[in-house]
């Protein structure tokens, strides 16, 4: 029998704390470094072990996952004077499960991969919710050899195991991801709103369409919490508006624009400009709500 993995986690947010809380679940040996403390004290309890630095995760683990907002983290936590690649050994697989730039990643993958490590970009999709439950999708770039051993520690975080192509490609199909996720909740918001001036019931609209064609996944998680105005992260806005500029700008690097996704940016943006973007990306409604001369709904 293979020997468990011992696994690191860097980047303890709303998605890397239940992800590494389900590797522990799973019975890895699991190593955890994060900015601030309260999140490393919540998995000590349940058994892992906290790190002083990503220094000290890389050279606990035989695998690192980094769930980091952005390309400067990781470049920080794996490339830094006290980075993972600096305690780690050679042959370490690191996992970058942020959502980055493709150009990023495959530079980081270059870099890392110079120094005698072997790398992964696996973003995911499901959010908090399929965070917690273990039933992310895991879209990953890198080699079929090491997807195949990062497959134990994928299975226990996500369901749809997917290798997208070589270094970069996760990043790109998590791009297109992020485009549709963004424009799903552009048309729940508008149907909402729509319905309920109409003098609709928001949880029946809701409930119908779930059971047609229109049925979302977006639709399933953030439904019932917007007819109600809880706006709880979830998704930051500030992240998806993140993402959704990755797309664009990689969208442009091959001539193209994206119209619809360029004006659905401009509304999280607006609500990053009057200091919402920590509330969950579901919040958009109220953008639409003025758009729309609609009168706000009341808020949880």
């Amino acid at each position: 029998m293979r020997r468990m993995q011992n696994v690191g986690v860097i980047g303890l947010g709303l998605m890397g704390k239940p992800m590494a809380s389900n590797l522990l679940k799973a019975g890895f040996k699991v190593t955890v470094f994060n900015r601030s403390r309260p999140a490393m004290d919540a998995l000590a309890a349940e058994g892992a072990t906290v790190a002083a630095s990503p220094a000290e995760v890389g050279r606990a683990s035989d695998v690192v996952i980094t769930m980091v907002p952005d390309s400067p983290d990781v470049d920080a936590v794996l490339l830094g004077p006290d980075g993972v690649c600096s305690g780690a050994r050679p042959g370490t697989l690191l996992i970058d499960m942020s959502t980055i730039a493709p150009a990023a990643a495959r530079r980081i993958h270059d870099a890392v991969t110079a120094k005698g490590f072997r790398m992964l970009d696996a973003p995911v999709s499901g959010g908090d919710v399929g965070a917690k439950a273990g039933t992310l999708s895991i879209m990953a770039g890198g080699t079929s050899e090491d997807f195949e051993r990062a497959r134990p520690v994928f299975e226990a975080m996500g369901k749809t195991l997917t290798l997208c192509g070589p270094a970069g490609a996760g990043q790109l199909v998590k791009a297109c991801n992020q485009i549709v996720g963004a424009l799903v909740l552009n048309a729940v918001a508008e149907a909402i709103v729509f319905g309920r001036a109409a003098g609709v019931d928001p949880d029946i609209m809701i409930r119908v369409l779930q059971g047609g064609v229109a049925a979302t996944r977006a639709m399933e998680v953030r439904g019932a919490r917007m007819a109600k105005g809880d706006f709880a992260p979830g998704f930051k806005v500030a992240h998806h508006l993140k993402d959704l500029r990755i797309a664009m700008d990689e969208a442009k690097a091959h001539g193209l624009t994206l119209p619809s996704t360029s004006r659905v940016a401009d509304m999280f943006a607006a609500l990053v400009g009057e200091g919402n973007g920590t509330l969950d990306n579901s919040s958009m409604l109220t953008v639409i709500e003025r758009m729309a001369g609609a009168a706000p709904a009341a808020r949880t």
